[in-house]
């Protein structure tokens, strides 16, 4: 009742597209850089600029402090990003939440593009 047809079968596993060579990496042709369009952070020696400096205090009604903790999008930056402390961390991004809440700086867009 059934019929196999092994002839078939074996032409099937037999038969595979050929392979295209590709050139090395060296001599593909330039490509367009992934994220290049986008703005990376540059790195900043990991240390806590508000535990060097005693006289910098951490304030929400001072803007410009606040935006080198806050990227282009309006998001805080991470700890690993600012070089702060943890303690200064909290205060700073409770001070840019302060500011946030009284509308003295966005809670996203392109504000600090200018900082």
């Amino acid at each position: 009742m059934t019929e196999k047809k092994p002839e078939k079968i074996d032409e099937e596993k037999n038969e595979r597209p050929e392979r295209v060579e590709r050139p090395e990496r060296g001599e593909r042709p330039d490509r367009v850089q992934r994220g290049a369009d986008r703005r990376r952070f540059v790195s900043r020696p990991k240390f806590c600029q508000f535990c060097t400096d005693k006289n910098l205090k951490i304030d929400y009604k001072n803007v410009e402090l606040m935006g080198r903790y806050i990227n282009e999008t309006g998001k805080i930056r991470p700890r690993r990003q600012t070089g702060a402390c943890a303690k200064h961390q909290r205060e700073v991004a409770t001070a840019i939440k302060n500011a946030r809440h009284i509308a003295l700086i966005p809670f996203e867009g392109d504000f600090w593009a200018e900082y």
